[in-house]
């Protein structure tokens, strides 16, 4: 990942991939999980997103990881904390309430930090990687995750050669070929979103399909 890549879009603030509201499909559908109060979500590529203030009214921890220090300092800023800061390895993490943010490469994280979480909330963390690495995405969320945990994934389907990303098309198929060795994938939603996507209908994209899938590991086969 790179880092000063990230970094130079938020300091010139060009961060149209930041929504200044609660995803529509993550307040319908994430009630269906029935996840326990008080358990904790991760959010990989956290950015400063408003969704994690809304998983945190429904009960949960929240564990982020996100690159840049200036979007970790406005998420805490805006919703009025100032967060205690402490250093872990190659990370600096920023907690307050229900929120412990990890400033530094979702590479780096080791599984013991994400040992009590029970669900993966990703909705612009996929998308935001280039086809060669998402494969390695994939694997270390496998790797780091708890057994039991679940993946809740927004990805996004649109004809790559109308704009070059981020965020990137990945479509059902590369989905499958990227989790489905290790996790039954299935779709909660999929939906027309260019209505409501104006700054990719301002680049050029023409057809959007958003789609909502939950993974859950394979079960382990009992030998015989």
């Amino acid at each position: 990942m790179d880092k000063a890549f990230w970094e130079q879009r938020w300091q010139n603030r060009d961060i149209a991939f930041h929504q200044p509201h609660v995803y529509e499909q993550l307040k319908q559908l994430w009630p269906l999980l029935n996840l326990p109060r008080e358990s904790a979500v991760f959010v990989p590529m956290a950015g400063k997103s408003r969704d994690m203030i809304w998983l945190a009214t429904q009960g949960h921890r929240i564990i982020g990881v996100e690159l840049s220090d200036i979007a970790v300092r406005e998420f805490f800023t805006e919703g009025g904390q100032t967060p205690a800061r402490t250093s872990e390895g190659d990370f600096e993490i920023s907690s307050a309430g229900p929120f412990s943010l990890y400033c530094g490469d979702f590479f780096d994280l080791r599984p013991e930090a994400l040992s009590d979480v029970v669900a993966v909330y990703d909705r612009a963390a996929l998308i935001a990687l280039p086809a060669a690495e998402r494969k390695r995405y994939a694997e270390t969320l496998a790797h780091i995750l708890p057994r039991d945990a679940i993946i809740f994934l927004v990805a996004l389907d649109y004809p790559e050669h109308e704009i070059s990303g981020p965020p990137f098309s990945v479509p059902r198929q590369e989905i499958e070929r990227l989790f489905g060795e290790t996790f039954k994938v299935a779709v909660l939603d999929a939906h027309d979103g260019l209505a409501a996507c104006a700054n990719l209908r301002k680049r050029g994209v023409t057809r959007l399909e958003e789609t909502t899938y939950l993974l859950r590991r394979h079960p382990i086969e009992r030998q015989a």
